[in-house]
């Protein structure tokens, strides 16, 4: 068979981690500050419910990597009932007025899109481990260009989406929610010959998988290291409209740091393949403190040097996305070959970081005085917003490079 992308199959893998991106980041960057514009629900019952959504995920993720593993022969057809949960969630979060109240409709229909989202994140990243062992050289890097690579294009399309297909509707986002079901139904049909499992060994289940010192490693790095961007992206656009003070440059800033982190993806992937993957994603978290700890005294009018940031720490971005998840895939397919309740737990520990940044930061500025909606907030507020976006990131990096730098990935 031709060992190129397109009869691999590559892109379908590209389209289906746009669909995927589309339904992470961008919600937690959108949906919060919607709800607070349209509907006027507080930040700290906003960072209430996230926290209680990843509450649930510590059964949730695990549980549904067990489910994906026992049924896996007709994976085909649970990520088609996974995708329309979704995907009908979106809609109903972005483009329903609400039957009951706001922040209830917020957490339900969140709570679908999470679901789904989850089970079809380990699904798909468990399936990448089987793809890649058919690919040729090193393939789990290989699949990684074209999966992130992809995932941060879905993510700049959902960043620039609400502003482009906003009017449709006559509703900010439910352009955006309809537009979303549309790539659902394609990348679904488009890796719908890609779900097989035929002649893989069974996975080892949780407990296995925990016990292997190199994987709990890897999950606690993965810990740490989703952590600045949780903190960063929970705050990004309070940051850019309060502090900053250019709510007209909320979304070209955030499609130029998603453009950046898609254009570096096979750039980091092909370093990584050159030199290894360690010393180049040591590099990379290097530059995301060198770039993003300037913002932090950054004020009003500022934004053109808050531009030279994004575009810096969104490169950076890329090879914490793109070589992170090949690191973990490559021990699963040495550990649990087929990977499911693995790539459970790699779900869980990713997405956690995002609740405890909700839970944690909008309280804490709304006690300080914040108020996303006032033209003018007190200085001290303002500074703890200052600090909580850039200083507490770069902290938390650091902390990640003295794991990295210090775990053998060559570990038998």
């Amino acid at each position: 068979m031709s060992q190129s992308a397109t009869h691999q199959r590559l892109p379908a893998y590209a389209l289906f981690a746009g669909l995927l991106a589309a339904a992470g980041l961008p919600v937690y960057i959108h949906a919060p500050k919607y709800y607070v514009d349209e509907y006027g629900v507080s930040l700290a019952a906003l960072g209430a419910v996230l926290f209680a959504l990843r509450l649930v995920d510590v059964v949730q993720d695990p549980l549904f990597g067990r489910i994906s593993e026992t049924l896996r022969g007709h994976r085909a057809a649970t990520v088609v009932v996974g995708a329309g949960v979704m995907a009908i969630s979106m809609v109903g979060l972005f483009a329903v007025d609400p039957p009951i109240a706001p922040v209830w409709w917020f957490a339900i229909t969140l709570t679908g899109v999470f679901s789904g989202f989850s089970f079809l994140t380990i699904s798909f990243y468990a399936q990448g481990v089987i793809k890649a062992a058919g690919l040729p050289g090193q393939g789990h890097l290989r699949l990684a260009r074209w999966r992130e690579t992809g995932a941060l294009i879905g993510v700049c399309a959902a960043a620039i989406a609400p502003v482009a297909l906003g009017g449709i509707l006559d509703r900010p986002f439910a352009g955006f929610a309809a537009g979303f079901a549309v790539l659902a139904l394609f990348s679904v049909t488009a890796m719908r010959p890609e779900w097989s499992t035929k002649g893989v060994a069974e996975g080892v289940g949780l407990r296995e998988i925990l016990r292997d010192r190199l994987a709990r490693r890897l999950l606690l790095l993965a810990l740490v290291n989703a952590a600045p961007v949780a903190v960063s992206s929970t705050l990004f656009l309070f940051f850019v409209d309060n502090r900053l003070q250019a709510p007209e440059a909320q979304g070209p800033l955030l499609l130029l740091f998603f453009l950046a982190a898609a254009a570096a993806a096979p750039i980091w992937g092909f370093l990584a393949e050159r030199y290894g993957p360690k010393p180049v994603l040591l590099g990379a978290m290097v530059l995301a403190i060198l770039a993003f700890g300037y913002a932090a005294f950054l004020g009003p009018g500022d934004w053109p040097q808050f531009a030279v940031i994004c575009l810096l720490s969104g490169f950076a971005m890329g090879a914490d996305l793109t070589l992170l998840p090949a690191i973990f895939a490559t021990r699963m397919a040495k550990v649990s070959p087929s990977a499911a309740e693995g790539f459970g737990l790699w779900a869980f520990v990713s997405k956690f970081t995002l609740a405890f940044a909700a839970v944690t930061l909008l309280p804490m500025l709304e006690w300080a005085g914040f108020d996303a909606a006032a033209p003018e907030n007190p200085a001290n507020a303002l500074m703890l917003l200052s600090i909580f976006y850039a200083a507490v990131p770069c902290a938390l990096k650091l902390i990640a490079i003295a794991l990295l730098a210090s775990t053998d990935l060559k570990e038998t």
